[in-house]
């Protein structure tokens, strides 16, 4: 009985471990902090954070293309992403955003970035 209380504890602590999201693929040490390093990184939005938002997001992933009814809602162009900025830095940093996947440290840059700068539309 002891040993079968023991083995579902493991295995429920090696699934929390295992679902538990960290930061990543990065080779970033695994910090979830609120601040990103944008010195010497580009802050556009043409060039550097709408292709990450459109192939991890949106297009790519499906999560927020056109049509999409979750909570976050459709990311595809510069208003819909810059009116939901807050919340989408706010999910990069923390990890929590894509689902199912991961951002590179020069991924999340580029998304930060590029809001820390003014979410402009350039």
């Amino acid at each position: 009985m002891k040993k079968t209380i023991f083995f579902c504890a493991a295995v429920v602590g090696l699934i929390t471990i295992a679902c538990n999201k960290k930061d990543d693929t990065s080779g970033g040490g695994g910090s979830n902090t609120n601040t990103v390093n944008c010195s010497g990184v580009a802050a556009t939005f043409a060039a550097n954070a709408s292709p990450v938002i459109v192939s991890k997001c949106a297009t790519n992933s499906g999560c927020h293309a056109n049509g999409a009814t979750n909570s976050g809602g459709v990311l595809t162009t510069h208003a819909q992403i810059s009116a939901k900025k807050a919340a989408i830095r706010t999910a990069v940093v923390n990890g929590t955003m894509p689902q199912g996947g991961s951002l590179t440290t020069a991924e999340k840059q580029a998304i930060v970035c590029w809001i820390d700068a003014g979410a402009l539309n350039n």
